[in-house]
Parts: C-alpha cells; sequence; structure tokens
C-alpha cells in the first residue's frame, strides 16, 4: 500500500531503499540494522555499498529480490523510480514515495522519514543544520546552463530540485522557463546569454574531455565540471552543498577574470 501520511503502527524493522541520497540519509540517523536493501547506485556510504543486499538500479529493480527481503518499509521517489515497479510493490509492502522539487520538498522529506523511522529529534537538528548552512546570499547571478546528459544533450528546467539549487547556489538558469530535463540544441545556448556551463557528473559522467571539446565550440562562455551529488541529492548531503556552491562561484568568476 501506499502511504498516505508519515505513519505506520510499529516503527519499521526492515527497510529498503531505492533512492541513493534517501540511503545516505537512512545511514545519517544510524539505521544501520533496519536499513535491509539498496541500489546498485546507493554508493554512500561505501560500507553499505560493499555489504547490504543490492536489488537493481533504481529504474531496473529486482522485484522478486524485494519481496524476498520482507520489508516493512520501502522508501522511493516519484522522480528516480519507475511507477509501474512502485506500483507493484505498493501490493505487497508499505510505500512511502517521495517527490522533491525544491528545497522546501527537500526538508519535507527529511521531516517524513525522521517521522516514520521514529528518528524526529535528528531530523529536526539536521533541517535546523541545513537551514542555516543555506542561510548564505547572493547578490550577483551568473547566467548557467547545468548539463545532465550527452547525445543529446540534456539540460534541467525550472520546475527540478536541480535548478532551484543553482537558483540558490547564485546560478541563474537559462533552461528555466523549460520543465523537467529537456533535450537542447547547442545553438539555443548562442542566444542565451548563457555565461557558465556547468558539466555534471552524473547521471552521464562529465569529464574534462567534454570541457575541451565544448570549450572549442564555445570560446566565450565559461565552462566547469559540477559535482551532480551536490545539485541533485537532497538530504543529509545538502550540509555540503553551500560550501562547495561557493567553492564553485568563486572558481568561475576567478576563470572570468
Amino acid at each position: 500500500m501506499y502511504l498516505h501520511e508519515p505513519f505506520l503502527p510499529t516503527v519499521p524493522k526492515r527497510i529498503v531503499s531505492v533512492v541513493p541520497s534517501q540511503t545516505e540519509l537512512l545511514h545519517y540517523l544510524h539505521l544501520e540494522n533496519e536499513t535491509v536493501g539498496i541500489t546498485k547506485f546507493c554508493v554512500h556510504p561505501h560500507d553499505w555499498f560493499r555489504n547490504k543486499k543490492r536489488i537493481g538500479g533504481t529504474k531496473d529493480l529486482h522485484i522478486e529480490e524485494i519481496i524476498q527481503l520482507q520489508p516493512d518499509l520501502i522508501i522511493a521517489n516519484k522522480e528516480e523510480n519507475v511507477k509501474e515497479q512502485i506500483d507493484e510493490l505498493s501490493q505487497h509492502f508499505p510505500v512511502w514515495l517521495t517527490d522533491v522539487n525544491n528545497f522546501e520538498d527537500a526538508l519535507q522529506m527529511i521531516t517524513d522519514i525522521g517521522s516514520l523511522t521514529n528518528k524526529e529529534a535528528a531530523t529536526k537538528e539536521l533541517i535546523q543544520q541545513i537551514q542555516n548552512k543555506f542561510s548564505f546570499s547572493t547578490s550577483e547571478k551568473i547566467k548557467t546552463a547545468y548539463f545532465i546528459w550527452k547525445d543529446p544533450y540534456m539540460t534541467t528546467g525550472g520546475d527540478t530540485f536541480i535548478s532551484n539549487m543553482m537558483e540558490m547556489a547564485g546560478f541563474e538558469n537559462v533552461f528555466k522557463t523549460r520543465t523537467r530535463y529537456p533535450a537542447i540544441d547547442l545553438n539555443e545556448l548562442k542566444h542565451s546569454e548563457c555565461e557558465l556551463i556547468l558539466l555534471s557528473t552524473e547521471p552521464y559522467p562529465f569529464k574534462q574531455i567534454h570541457v575541451e571539446e565544448l570549450q572549442n565550440i564555445f570560446p566565450g562562455i565559461r565552462i566547469m565540471l559540477a559535482d551532480g551529488e551536490m545539485f541533485s541529492w537532497y538530504g543529509n548531503r545538502m550540509l555540503h552543498a553551500p560550501a562547495y556552491f561557493e567553492q564553485l562561484r568563486n572558481m568561475a568568476h576567478g576563470i572570468a577574470g
């Protein structure tokens, strides 16, 4: 069944997480014994990745293996996972389906998981720390395109968590009028007043060679690699994002100088 409120009659003892950033949050909340299944993309923490049962990818879950684990809670995400697979799992087990599109959604997700796992005090403290870290202001935003994929090139629209993080970090998303993750023609950048291109390290693993390729096409635009986890992982990783964003802005301004 789908849970419509973050409440279970008993505290879950067998949790399967099919979302990498939420798996990392479970570790932060010291739910080592309770978390029995994760995906092959749940790379943090590394000891969980090595030792815990991996039940496929976020969009290619091994349903039968999850059923064998007999979880009393599955934590999934509307964007990260495939609806049909989560629907099937919900016929067997309680599913908490998160939907994170901005900063406030991320804080609500943390609150809800705290409620479900009896970790309310820890999540309340975590949220306060995240809010304190994000209390900075950026006076001048850099017009930025954030690429998540190649062949075709795909960017991020204004209704995504990544775009919201960009704006909070001081990067104005030049494709904020688009939705979700549109494929674009590189010629569109010529008319966008774009000052900076960020190439994310995930889901496509952009490398320095891709920076150089695009720099040859756009010699007047700054092009840099960006840590995709800092822009797209919601949960306790948000504690580290503001410091990274500041470093990235400083690097961008340094290149500009």
